[in-house]
Order: structure tokens, then C-alpha cells, then sequence
């Protein structure tokens, strides 16, 4: 076994003894929380000056991974801490490091856009409301991807370095799921209908949790794909990838699942593009066993569900009726807040208000599920321009640097996470900036890319 190899499973047991550890003893968390938020500053002010791109991101990876699990095991002492601690390492990283890259300045006015809308909530908001607590919870998102977007605009990264970010990010993921066996081991006795499931996802927030779970299914996949060379990682990625994405489907909480599996696709189709005839062929032997692994698992998810899961997908309730509203309620929302728009189309009503608004009008106290609807309603024109800035600028980079072949998967995982779970988490907003890197091939012997006959060997 490759010394790598031995290292991976190393940190997977670990963090599945970090998971046990916390579940019997949950106080262990906020301690968890401490160590890694000292360890990874010591690591980015301790950098080379060559390896800090790869220790922040590192860092802010981990963080990202940790966020949900933090979350339900209240180990964080801020409900935020983790978008906060992934904007400190960036700017950390920022004055440490070699500047900034020609053509970040777009993110700079992306950020000065969302100004006014906080401006207009410090007069807005009602005289009950925490002002700021209602405007860092609604603005935290954005702010950490605007600066994400600043750090990793054109920055030179190997792909094994990149790999390496992405390992960060999945090994708290390992803890989320282990953690979510232990808390609910049979599902049902947790089962509630159809809706999504809080007691299966941990006592916490099912659509957050599916999110996370689904990306670490993606990394999973993608590591089997490409990474895995020996027997053992072999096995245990798919070991892993089985009980990650069974502990995903069980949570009851439709859109991390359809993510990842968009994400999965466009992987493997970008992969498959690149990848030589011999390539092309070991590509589709993995896609045959991965096929098998979910179709398996999906089994396993409703029989344990006593066929539910199979209603929820099919839109139906626990008897089998048709639910009206197969986005449950979320297309109500959106229109409700393009509407807002309308009615302010220049100013916005205010970071925070959309949802004041909402409980004045409905009596439902409920936050945005669509960041691009909620930005464009609390910023109005400004939040047209954000809007416009985050869509287009990582496709027009595309265009002059198109070696990331994780790319497509990370623009589409940001977009479509921001359009069912807002940017309630960090991980789209840093997802989002790993597709500005500019990926380098050309360290190691055994990876390189041809331009011109597109092809990738790995």
C-alpha cells in the first residue's frame, strides 16, 4: 500500500473516532471547534510563501466541510463562525501572500454592490429586530463568496493540490455521517411522513444536511474515479460513498441529492471528454460499479423507509396522494420576492426585510430559499448587477483557462445549491471561487494535459 494510501485511511479513521467521540460526549465539539480554528491559523501564518494558496484553501476547505457538523453538535459560538473564519483565513492569505491577480477588481464592485441594501436596512428593519443579527445572517453568504472569489481569482493550483483542498473539505463529512448513524441508527423509528426529516439528519436542519452529504458523495465519487489506484482506497471510497449517500437519501430532503447527482454527471462527462481511449474504458467500469452501488443503496433507503423515500421522490404523501407544490412551497416564495422586486426596483427593501415582509403578509416566518430572488429583492438594481456578476464572470474565465476539469461541477453545485438553500451554509460560496482557479498540470510527469488533441492523463 502507497504511503498516501496508508494517510487516507489514517485521517478517515480519525475522523471517525472525532465523530464518537463528540456523540458521547458533545461538549468535545466546542474543543474540536478550537483546535482546528488554532491549528489551521498556525498552519496558514506558518506557510512558505509558495504553499500558502494551498494552506488557506486547505483550511477554509475544512472549515466548510465542519460547518453542519459544528451546527448540530453546537460547536460553534456563533451560529456563523464558519463563514467568518473562512473570510478571516482569505484575508489572512491575501496579506501574507504575493496580491492579488488582474481582473479581481470585478469582485471588489460585486461586494461595493450589496452596501446599499445593508445602508437600507439599518432604516428599514423593525424597531424589534436585531438589526445585526437579521443583516449578518443574510449578508454572511455573500460577503464570504465575494471574498472567496478575490483570494482564488486566476490563482496557479496542481491538481493534486486542488484534490488535496477537496479531501479537506470531505473529512469532516466523514464525521457528519458517522455522527448521523450513531444519533438515528434506524431511521424508523424516526419516521415522520414524507416531509424532511429533522430526527435523521442529525436533531438539524434536513436541507443542509443533505447539501453537505451529497457534496461529499461528489468528492467521494470523483476520488474513486481518479484517485483511487490501490485495492484498499478502492473499497473504502465505496464503502464510503454507499453509507454517505444513504445517510443523504434518508434525511428526507430532496435537493442535495439532485445536486449531487448533476454534480456526478458533469464530472464524469468532462472526464470521459478528456480522458484516453484506455481511459474511456476504465471510466465506464467505474460508472457500471457506481451505477450498481446507488441503485443498491437507493434499495436499502426504501426498504428502511418502509417505501416512503419512494413517495417523497415521486411527490406524494405517506398514502400516496399527489402533493400539489412539488418545490413545497418554495416556488411561492420566489415569486412573493420577485414581486418585492418589482415593487422596489431600485434600492430593494433592505437586506432582511424580504423576510419581515413576508411574516407581515403570510404570518409565516420564513427565510429565503432562493439567493437569487433574495438578492434581487433586498438590493433591487444593485442585486440585478451582483446577480449578473456572479453568473457570468466564472463563464467568461472559462473561456481563456478551461484546464479545471472540476469546473462544471463546482459552477453548477454553487448555482443550483443557492437556488433550493440560499447560501445558509459556506460551502456554495466556496465552492464557487474554486472555479476561478487556474489549474497546473505540468508538476508532475504522470499528469498532463494536451490542448490539442484534449486529451488527460491522470
Amino acid at each position: 500500500m502507497l504511503k498516501s494510501e496508508k494517510a487516507y485511511i489514517t485521517l478517515v479513521i480519525a475522523h471517525l473516532i472525532i465523530a464518537a467521540g463528540i456523540y458521547l460526549f458533545n461538549p468535545l465539539s466546542k474543543v474540536y471547534f478550537l483546535v482546528i480554528f488554532l491549528v489551521f491559523l498556525f498552519k496558514i501564518f506558518s506557510a512558505a510563501k509558495k504553499d500558502l494558496t494551498v494552506e488557506v484553501l486547505t483550511s477554509c476547505a475544512y472549515i466548510v466541510g465542519a460547518e453542519v457538523f459544528l451546527r448540530m453538535t453546537q460547536g460553534n459560538f456563533l451560529y456563523e463562525s464558519s463563514k467568518y473564519i473562512v473570510v478571516l483565513y482569505l484575508i489572512i492569505g491575501m496579506l501574507l501572500g504575493k496580491g492579488l491577480n488582474r481582473g479581481v477588481y470585478i469582485y471588489f464592485i460585486y461586494l461595493f454592490a450589496l452596501i446599499p441594501g445593508i445602508i437600507i436596512a439599518s432604516t428599514t428593519l423593525n424597531l424589534g429586530t436585531n438589526v445585526r443579527t437579521a443583516i449578518t445572517f443574510n449578508i454572511s453568504g455573500p460577503v464570504c463568496l465575494g471574498i472567496t472569489a478575490i483570494y482564488c481569482y486566476n490563482k496557479f493550483i496542481t491538481l493534486k493540490n486542488l484534490q488535496r483542498v477537496l479531501l479537506a473539505m470531505l473529512l469532516p463529512l466523514l464525521s457528519t455521517t458517522l455522527y448521523l448513524f450513531l444519533y438515528s441508527p434506524n431511521v424508523r423509528d424516526v419516521l415522520r411522513g414524507t416531509q424532511s426529516n429533522f430526527e435523521a439528519s442529525g436533531g438539524f436542519g434536513p436541507n443542509q444536511v443533505a447539501t453537505v452529504l451529497g457534496l461529499g458523495v461528489f468528492i467521494l465519487v470523483s476520488r474513486f474515479l481518479i484517485q483511487s489506484k490501490g485495492f484498499s482506497p478502492k473499497i473504502l471510497n465505496i464503502l464510503l460513498i454507499g453509507l454517505m449517500s444513504y445517510r443523504a437519501i434518508i434525511t428526507f430532503s430532496r435537493g442535495g441529492i439532485l445536486v449531487a447527482i448533476v454534480c456526478i454527471l458533469s464530472f464524469i462527462g468532462v472526464y470521459y471528454w478528456y480522458a484516453s481511449v484506455k481511459g474511456k474504458l476504465n471510466i465506464v467500469k467505474a460508472i457500471v460499479i457506481i451505477l450498481s452501488l446507488f441503485a443498491f443503496v437507493w434499495i436499502v433507503s426504501s426498504i428502511s423507509t418502509l417505501g416512503l423515500i419512494d413517495k417523497r421522490y415521486a411527490n406524494q404523501d405517506a398514502i400516496g396522494r399527489e402533493k400539489e407544490d412539488i418545490t413545497t412551497g418554495r416556488s411561492e416564495l420566489l415569486n412573493s420576492e420577485i414581486s418585492i422586486f418589482l415593487n422596489n426596483p431600485f434600492f430593494g427593501t433592505g437586506v432582511g426585510k424580504l423576510k419581515e415582509l413576508r411574516a407581515e403578509e403570510s404570518g409565516e416566518n420564513v427565510a429565503s430559499h432562493n439567493e437569487m430572488s433574495r438578492i434581487l429583492g433586498e438590493h433591487g438594481i444593485m442585486g440585478v448587477f451582483a446577480l449578473m456578476v456572479l453568473l457570468f464572470t466564472p463563464l467568461v474565465f472559462r473561456m481563456k483557462n478551461r484546464k479545471n476539469i472540476y469546473f462544471y461541477s463546482f459552477y453548477l453545485f454553487w448555482f443550483l445549491t443557492i437556488n433550493h438553500s440560499s447560501m445558509r451554509i459556506a460551502a456554495p460560496a466556496f465552492i464557487y471561487g474554486l472555479c476561478l482557479l487556474n489549474i497546473n498540470y505540468k508538476s508532475s510527469a504522470k499528469k498532463r494535459i494536451n490542448t490539442r488533441t484534449k486529451e488527460i492523463t491522470l
